[in-house]
Parts: structure tokens; C-alpha cells; sequence
């Protein structure tokens, strides 16, 4: 079962909140963060991409981004940006995005139960991005960015942050540049703090949306400390991990889009033509497709939009990865169509969270002789049965909407 913990939360103060909240560092590239910046002396991206405040042709992995990172966030606190919580606490974090509101809960899972596989994971991790991350939990002595996590909420839980949100002030309400709402309560009441983690005791499982690199980097900077305090007895700060639970009905997960630079040495009609022996085509002029149903997707090549829809024996015997869209696409098309047998490494392909109209795709194929493809977006149902099989999604197979803001709460190591 489930260990969820309450914890002191270095953040901002009331009045910094909108300011310091920002958007997750891999989110942003370098030259977008300096931008950002330079206009914020407030920002969290002073913290998670620290390169900005070095000069241009610092390496995004000297030794200096670290500490300048460290120094940073030491500031934020000594100019009283950010202050820490005296006791342990739980938060609440609601954001809302074109209407539709999801609310979590905020505290620290335990590393133990990410290496036991009660916190699931579905995807693989590069090291490079790990070694990153790693470097920059362990000089900054602190979880920056929370890992977005969902599990299936007892209602009981439903009923305390609805019941919490009702009788207290919220300490954070702002809407960002995107118009996504943010809302934090501070849960500092012993009972409900004490149901809250007796509420976690009880949930098998719970399930990694976004954030696979994050997660893994801070259980190794844990099991590193773990090393250098070999007396260590399971309550220090740094056997836990920054998280934001969150119903995993609640969530919204968009398509994660496919544009391909080239077609591989084919023209569009030869191209099209391989793909009849899997899908049924039907050209649909005059407006970008977007699927409305799973199988199928939409497809831009040589000026027109196609929905495509895999005939039924293409995925009717496959497992769960298997059904899903992505895994035909690459299946189907990119491997054995567009040459394209890593999409990890292959730079032809490039993914394109859902958040982006169609349309602008659209203008990038037609500049390379490429093609789009609009995916449906991923369940997660589908999601949670390929964790609890311990199975591995294809890479990009999902981008949740709203991103979570970085800098509204750090955990400390030490």
C-alpha cells in the first residue's frame, strides 16, 4: 500500500506566487527561458534552467549551472521570495484549463515504493536526462519539480479537499499567461492530515502521468543518500519525493502528434498507396482531420487532409501496447513505410504536443515534403492496464494538459 507523506514545503510566499510559478524546465528550451527571464527576476526558471543567468556558450551540463541553480534558490529564500513551512503539511492544487478543473493532492511518495512498483511507472528513461536531473536534486539539495502522478481516489479523499476548499482561504489563486488557473490550499490541520495518510495506506497503486525522468532521478539521488548515511532509519527527507496526486479520472491527456520531414524517397502517391494494405482512407478536403475515436488518425500529405482507420485485424489480436495507436503507427507506417525504426534518436520525426492547431503542422510538412499524423489521444485507462502489466509504452504516447507549474513547492533533502 501506498505511502504518501506530508512535508514542509519551501514556497513562495503569497504575493511572489504568480511570479516564481513556471513552467516545467523541459518544456521550455534555453533561449525561451532567458526570454522569460530576463523579464522575471522571480521566475522558478532561474532555478531549473539556472544556464540563463552564465554565459551563452556555458555547456548545459557544467558544473556551474548546478551550483548557479543551488545559489539561486538559496537566494529566493534569503531575499524572502520563498519561505518553508514550520510544520509538515499536505496542499491541495487545483488547476483549471478551458473550463475543466482537476485538483490533487501535494506531499512526498516514497522511493521504496517506486522500487517495489507501487509508484508505476510506463515509460523508459534516457541517462543522459537522468544524469541531469540527478546532478541538479543533489546540488540543489532538493526535489525542484513534482513529479504529476494519479491513482484512483477513495471518496473519501473527494470529500476532504472539496469539504477543505469550501471552509479555508486558498493561499494561491492566479491565472497564468496561458490562462490556466492555479489554486493551492495549505492542509496544516493534525485530523486532516492524519486521514489523508491513513486514505494513501489503502491505495495500491499509483501511477506516473508525466514525469518518468524527474522520478527516476530524484530515487537514485535518494539511494545515493542513502549511501552516504549509512545509518540512515527511513524518516530523512530524502527518502521521499516531491509528487502531486491527482483522480486519475480527472485528467485530460491530449494527442501527441507525429510530423515526418520526408517520405522517405517516396512521392505522395506511392506513399499512399502503401498504406491501403492497413488502414481504410477517405480524403477529407478543405479542413485539417482530427480523429474522433480510437484506430483511427488523421493524415496531411501533398496538400490534402486523409482520415485513415486501421482495418479491424491489424490490432484485434494485440495486447494493450499493441492497440494502441502510436504502437500501429509505428508499426505500420513509420517503421517499415518511412524508415523510421527508433523515434527516439531519428531526427526525421518530430513530436508535437496536442496543444498546437493542426494547421501549423500542416505548414511544416508542406516546407520539408513531409507528412502529419494527428493521433487520438491515449486513454488513461489504457495507461494504467500497461503499468499494472509492467509493460512499457511507446515513446511520446501521451502529453497531459495543464503542465504543472514548477516553483510552488520545493522539497528539501536536508
Amino acid at each position: 500500500m501506498a505511502i504518501f507523506q506530508a512535508f514542509r514545503a519551501l514556497r513562495p510566499v503569497s504575493e511572489k506566487a504568480a511570479d516564481v510559478a513556471a513552467l516545467p524546465y523541459d518544456v521550455v528550451d534555453r533561449a525561451e527561458a532567458k526570454a522569460i527571464g530576463d523579464k522575471n527576476p522571480d521566475s522558478f526558471l532561474h532555478v531549473d534552467r539556472a544556464e540563463m543567468d552564465l554565459p551563452d556558450d556555458t555547456d548545459l551540463y557544467d558544473s556551474k549551472v548546478y551550483e548557479r541553480a543551488r545559489q539561486n534558490l538559496l537566494n529566493m529564500e534569503k531575499n524572502g521570495v520563498m519561505k518553508q513551512d514550520e510544520t509538515p503539511c499536505y496542499y491541495i492544487y487545483e488547476l483549471t484549463r478551458k473550463g475543466k478543473t482537476q485538483t490533487g493532492l501535494v506531499g512526498c511518495c516514497s522511493i521504496d515504493d517506486y522500487m517495489k512498483g507501487i509508484v508505476k511507472k510506463h515509460e523508459l528513461t534516457r541517462e543522459d536526462k537522468e544524469q541531469d536531473r540527478i546532478r541538479h536534486v543533489d546540488v540543489c539539495d532538493a526535489n525542484t519539480g513534482p513529479i504529476y502522478l494519479a491513482c484512483r481516489y477513495p471518496q473519501q479523499l473527494l470529500d476532504l479537499m472539496e469539504q477543505w476548499k469550501t471552509s479555508h482561504a486558498a493561499v494561491y489563486d492566479f491565472v497564468a499567461d496561458d490562462e490556466i488557473g492555479h489554486r493551492v490550499w495549505v492542509i496544516d490541520g493534525n485530523e486532516g492530515i492524519e486521514t489523508i495518510r491513513e486514505q494513501f495506506e489503502n491505495i495500491p497503486s499509483i501511477y506516473i502521468a508525466d514525469g518518468h525522468h524527474r522520478a527516476a532521478s530524484a530515487v537514485k539521488v535518494g539511494l545515493k543518500r542513502r549511501e552516504e548515511h549509512p545509518d540512515y532509519d527511513g524518516t530523512e527527507e530524502f527518502n521521499y519525493f516531491l509528487s502531486v496526486v491527482f483522480p486519475y479520472d480527472q485528467l485530460k491527456i491530449l494527442a501527441y502528434n507525429r510530423v515526418v520531414h520526408d517520405l522517405n524517397g517516396m512521392d505522395e502517391h506511392a506513399f499512399i498507396a502503401s498504406l491501403k494494405f492497413n488502414f481504410e482512407l477517405m480524403i477529407m478536403p478543405g479542413f485539417p482531420c482530427k480523429p474522433v475515436e480510437k484506430h483511427c488518425m488523421g493524415m496531411y500529405v501533398g496538400g490534402n487532409w486523409y482520415h485513415l482507420k486501421a482495418w479491424e485485424d491489424v490490432y484485434e489480436k494485440k495486447d494493450v501496447v499493441g492497440q494502441l495507436d502510436v504502437s500501429i503507427l509505428q508499426e505500420k507506417v513509420l517503421t517499415p513505410i518511412l524508415g523510421i525504426g527508433d523515434p527516439r534518436t531519428d531526427q526525421r520525426i518530430r513530436f508535437v504536443g496536442g496543444s498546437h492547431k493542426l494547421s501549423e503542422l500542416a505548414e511544416i510538412a508542406d516546407k520539408t515534403g513531409g507528412v502529419v499524423f494527428a493521433m487520438f489521444p491515449t486513454a488513461m485507462e489504457d495507461l494504467m492496464q500497461i503499468a499494472d502489466e509492467n509493460k512499457l509504452m511507446p515513446p511520446k504516447s501521451t502529453w497531459f494538459e495543464p503542465k504543472l507549474r514548477s516553483g510552488l513547492f520545493i522539497h528539501k533533502l536536508s
